[in-house]
């Protein structure tokens, strides 16, 4: 597969983006542009988990479910589901229904409502440093000392299903760092 794919729209993309579509939306409107406030990063934060072993493009698809299964992404709303609302979840075909999952998310909601600071510096806190911009999607990591950081920080204050790759992928969809290609449209100069 190419690193790159130019779109219908003449444009180049990183080739996960594809050649169009809600795939290629994303990449050029949210992926890798910086993303704060609470709501919002616990939005991705669960988004993120959900993907894990799935493809992004199965989340994304299923992303407006989510959001309505999940009271918008509200940690206060999210923390206080009930049992009934558990049993709502993993009957909703809709979203992912992946008891371990659903349970982080709840879980997480209520580790959010935890912290003795916002989540928003929290998770901001593991940026890196600038570095070089990835040539080719091999180059791009799929772990890094920062997201091994961020994972055992995320799990000490009891937060579920934030492993290292999780968390760098939570990195880059939040613009933390930012892997569009060199000869991506999106790529900063």
């Amino acid at each position: 597969m190419a690193d790159l794919v130019t779109g219908q729209d003449g444009l180049r993309r990183c080739s996960w983006a594809g050649e169009g579509g809600y795939m290629a939306e994303y990449h050029d409107t949210e992926w890798g542009r910086p993303l704060h406030g609470e709501q919002a990063l616990y939005e991705r934060l669960c988004l993120e988990a959900f993907q894990s072993g799935l493809s992004w493009a199965v989340i994304l698809r299923k992303r407006e479910a989510f959001r309505t299964a999940f009271a918008g992404f509200d940690p206060d709303r999210v923390a206080a589901f009930t049992d009934a609302d558990r049993e709502r979840l993993l009957a909703d075909a809709g979203i992912v229904r992946n008891r371990a999952k659903i349970d982080a998310a709840i879980g997480n909601a209520r580790a959010v409502l935890e912290l003795d600071g916002e989540l928003d510096a929290l998770l901001w806190s593991f940026t890196p440093g600038r570095r070089r911009r990835p040539r080719r999607v091999a180059d791009i990591p799929a772990v890094t000392e920062e997201s091994k950081a961020m994972a055992r920080e995320l799990k000490r204050r009891g937060f579920a299903f934030v492993g290292p790759t999780t968390s760098y992928a939570l990195m880059q969809a939040t613009g933390m760092v930012d892997d569009h290609l060199h000869g991506c449209h999106r790529a900063a100069a």
